[in-house]
């Protein structure tokens, strides 16, 4: 927790690396100061085929799943965040956004949990 994962078109890999679009996703969720660094997983899902409106149109689009808490306004500044950071990344891209999904704490659970 939290999780960012990023869903876009291979072509975009030919301008950012995956490591470099993870460093700056992570850089971007950290200044948020919404998480601890050391909790923030960011991953790339590049795809060969895809269709955006019916085309082959390049698009970048996260993902979040962060832990219930966060203000309705801080949700939105973390997506205006991600989708400026990326836009600057990314100026040929039009298709891009981003989405927030609460994980509820009541069933979350993970191995330190147990």
């Amino acid at each position: 927790m939290p999780h960012f994962i990023i869903d876009c078109s291979q072509s975009i890999l030919t301008h950012h690396d995956e490591d470099t679009i993870n460093e700056q996703i992570h850089h971007t969720a950290n200044a948020s100061d919404l998480f601890a660094e050391h909790e923030i997983k960011v991953r790339v899902n590049p795809f060969k085929t895809y269709l955006v409106g019916n085309k082959q149109t390049d698009f970048i689009h996260v993902f979040a799943h962060i832990m219930q808490g966060r203000s309705t306004q801080q949700k939105a500044a973390l997506s205006k965040a991600m989708v400026t950071k990326l836009s600057e990344m990314f100026p040929a891209v039009s298709n891009i956004a981003m989405n927030v999904a609460d994980f509820e704490q009541a069933s979350y659970c993970n191995r330190n949990m147990l």
